[in-house]
C-alpha cells in the first residue's frame, strides 16, 4: 500500500464561509500619544495586557513590543539624564562630634557617597565635570 492511498479523500465541498477583505489594505499607524496613552492603560487597569489589547483591537505581542520600546527609550533618558538616589541624613552625637573633630564647621560640609564598597568624600567647591569622572569611574569598578 503507498502513502497516498493512507490519505483521506476529501470530495469537492462548497465553500461555506467566505471573508472580503476592503479598504486600502494597509497597516493601522498609531500616534505616539496613542501608543503611550494604551501602555499606560496596560499598566495602570489591573487587567491582563491580553484584554486592553483586545479591547484596543490589537496583539498581545503588538502591546508587549510597545511596552518593551517605552521602557528602552525610558532607560536610555534615564541614562543620559538626571537620575536619583537615595540619601541618608545622619543627625546624631556622631556628626557634631566629627566636624568639631576634623577642624570646624566647613568640615561638615562634606558630602559622603557610597557606591557598593566604595565611599567617595566630596569635599565644598567640585566641580561638576571632576565629580562626574570620579563618579563614572566607581561605578564602573564596583
Amino acid at each position: 500500500m503507498s502513502d497516498t492511498e493512507l490519505l483521506p479523500k476529501s470530495k469537492a465541498e462548497p465553500v461555506r464561509r467566505l471573508e472580503v477583505f476592503t479598504g486600502a489594505g494597509r497597516r493601522r499607524e498609531w500616534s505616539a500619544e496613542e501608543k503611550k496613552r494604551i501602555v499606560a492603560e496596560s499598566y495602570q487597569s489591573g487587567e491582563t495586557v491580553s484584554a486592553v489589547a483586545r479591547r484596543h483591537a490589537l496583539t498581545p505581542q503588538q502591546l508587549f513590543g510597545w511596552r518593551r520600546a517605552l521602557r528602552r527609550r525610558m532607560d536610555l533618558v534615564g541614562a543620559r539624564g538626571t537620575t536619583f538616589a537615595p540619601v541618608m541624613v545622619e543627625t546624631g552625637p556622631g556628626c557634631a562630634a566629627r566636624s568639631t573633630a576634623a577642624g570646624g564647621p566647613s568640615a561638615a560640609a562634606i558630602i559622603e557617597i557610597v557606591i557598593g564598597v566604595a565611599m567617595v568624600r566630596i569635599p565644598p567647591g567640585i566641580d561638576a565635570v571632576s565629580l562626574t569622572k570620579v563618579l563614572r569611574a566607581v561605578k564602573a569598578t564596583t
